[in-house]
């Protein structure tokens, strides 16, 4: 009785590289999932939706911030999952396009930062920033827990350039004395120094210290360092931990890339022996 040879199949598809771009992009896909629904939920809570030409900062609003990252992060997560656990080739190149886009962005920002660091530019934006923050201090509840997170802490200072630059706020400029503001000629309680075992925070550790009655106590009560200086401080104290962030980041996606590239090879190669 003759014997029968059965020949093994074997498969062009390598089953660790599909299920490691399914792995880690299932992450990516569930954090832009869960940091678009909290942009929404923070838009949905300030009426957003219903009022969104009202608003003249929305680039600085940080819900609206969170709901472009969760968006970007969701459609990467989404097309690098699903086109490795389908092995569908049209989502891992839309997966490849996506990382080669934002990899290029990210090398030409980091350009514009090497040649535009010695001519203010960045500067200059920074303080437009920080300005309008101070500005719509009290309009916007995500934007005053942001500037306060800045300056009590993530630098411990105060304004731009100094404490004084809170007169361009309305409830913070000492004209507002004549309307009774409680906080005229002071400032938030983030730019005030923590005391030693301070467990509850005094909010109104602000006021009154930039009237001249208290200028000479205001250096013992505040910060009185502007927010640019200390950011561009904690820049030069951190640059090795920066620098070596955004290149892990560039070597991640483009090993992303490298990955998606092989496995839809491998496809194709695949699909070949179908034929």
């Amino acid at each position: 009785m003759p014997v029968r040879k059965y020949r093994r199949r074997t498969s062009e598809i390598s089953c660790c590289l599909k299920y490691f771009i399914f792995s880690v992009n299932v992450l990516f896909w569930l954090a832009g999932l869960c940091i678009l629904a909290v942009g929404v939920w923070a838009w949905n809570e300030k009426d957003m939706f219903r009022n969104l030409t009202k608003s003249s900062h929305i680039a600085l609003d940080p819900a609206f911030i969170l709901i472009c990252c969760g968006t970007i992060t969701f459609i990467i997560g989404f097309t690098g999952c699903v086109g490795a656990l389908r092995e569908n080739t049209c989502l891992l190149s839309m997966y490849s396009v996506f990382l080669v886009i934002i990899l290029l962005l990210e090398i030409c920002a980091g350009m514009m930062v090497f040649v535009l660091r010695d001519k203010g530019w960045i500067k200059e934006q920074a303080t437009d920033g920080l300005r309008a923050f101070i500005t719509h201090y009290r309009e916007d509840p995500d934007q005053q827990n942001l500037i306060d997170w800045i300056q009590e802490d993530w630098l411990q200072c105060c304004g731009i350039d100094g404490p004084n630059d809170w007169d361009n706020n309305n409830y913070f400029n000492c004209s507002s004395l004549s309307v009774g503001s409680r906080e005229a000629c002071g400032v938030p309680f983030s730019c005030c120094k923590r005391l030693p075992n301070e467990i509850i925070r005094n909010k109104q550790c602000g006021y009154d210290v930039r009237r001249e009655s208290n200028s000479n106590d205001m250096s013992r009560t505040i910060n009185e360092k502007g927010c640019v200086q200390a950011g561009e401080e904690w820049v030069e104290r951190n640059l090795i931990i920066i620098s070596s962030t955004v290149i892990f980041s560039a070597f991640m996606q483009i090993l992303g890339i490298c990955f998606a590239q092989n496995l839809r090879a491998d496809i194709f190669a695949q699909k070949s022996k179908w034929r």
